[in-house]
């Protein structure tokens, strides 16, 4: 293995844990911040990024590593997937919610709806360029360096992703949106939601992976923020109580299962789409 790989992973990994955490300290210094747009939660969003530029300029490493160039060749269809990829599959677990009596719909005003969609997708472009990008450009390809199979990949920039939430689950998130997704502990929530970003994950790893960009996956969490976040946190549906683990579109095992399998069917993609290219050479 490359000692200096392996270094700069472990300073990577540090830097983006620890970051959320300097943003509360700093925010305990600074009072009277507004709750979820605090300089705080700034620095928490912005560092990882942050940080995996500036080890990329100080260790002379790979640029296309970052995926800064959107590869729109080829990839067309990439951005056009990552677009509907949400819309989709949380109408599938609409219908399955409710023909089993699991959501309520009869709250959806679409017109409102649409128009909170349609407000927020500049806003979380913009933010997704920081939330978990720079651990599916940054790290995942220094683990594939080192050698780690997909499955480890997986876990790990999935389980960094979970604990860099855990400032933002913790102290920068307000209790009335975590109960609004489930009624539970922010302890239990925080068990939930780590596994969930695991499973997420690859979705997003892999997503990266067959384009070389970042800015697919963007697109794809610019759209999960602006869908389902307001339908479930801003009431548009309901969800029967006890349900939200099985079905909710935010946590939901069923959810969850639904986009695992796209992004294990991406994979399939990429490695069959690799092994023509190198029968082909």
């Amino acid at each position: 293995m490359d000692n200096k790989i392996i270094r700069n992973v472990v300073v990577f990994i540090v830097v983006v844990i620890l970051s959320g955490w300097i943003g509360v300290l700093v925010d305990s210094v600074l009072t009277e911040q507004p709750k979820g747009d605090s300089p705080g939660m700034g620095i928490w969003l912005v560092t990882p990024m942050l940080a995996a530029i500036t080890m990329t300029i100080f260790s002379k490493g790979n640029w296309n590593d970052l995926g800064f160039k959107p590869n729109f060749k080829r990839n067309i269809k990439w951005y056009f997937i990552a677009a509907l990829v949400f819309p989709v599959v949380t109408s599938i677990v609409l219908i399955i919610g409710v023909i089993t009596d699991w959501i309520d719909l009869s709250t959806l005003d679409l017109r409102p709806f649409i128009l909170v969609f349609s407000s927020t997708l500049l806003f979380n472009f913009i933010k997704n360029i920081f939330d978990g990008t720079p651990l599916f450009s940054y790290l995942t390809p220094k683990l594939v360096k080192l050698n780690f199979n997909d499955w480890k990949i997986y876990l790990t920039v999935g389980s960094v992703w979970g604990i860099w939430h855990l400032p933002y689950f913790l102290v920068f998130l307000p209790e009335t949106d975590i109960q609004a997704v489930l009624p539970v502990s922010r302890a239990i929530t925080i068990i939930i939601m780590i596994i969930t970003m695991i499973l997420w994950s690859v979705m997003f790893i892999e997503l990266y992976r067959v384009t070389k960009s970042i800015w697919p996956g963007v697109v794809l969490h610019m759209v999960e923020d602006s869908l389902i976040n307001p339908l479930v946190i801003s009431g548009f549906i309901s969800i029967a109580a006890g349900k939200e683990i099985l079905i909710s579109p935010i946590i939901g095992i069923i959810t969850s299962i639904l986009y695992l399998l796209i992004g294990l069917g991406i994979r399939t993609y990429r490695i069959q789409a690799s092994r023509k290219t190198v029968n082909s050479e």
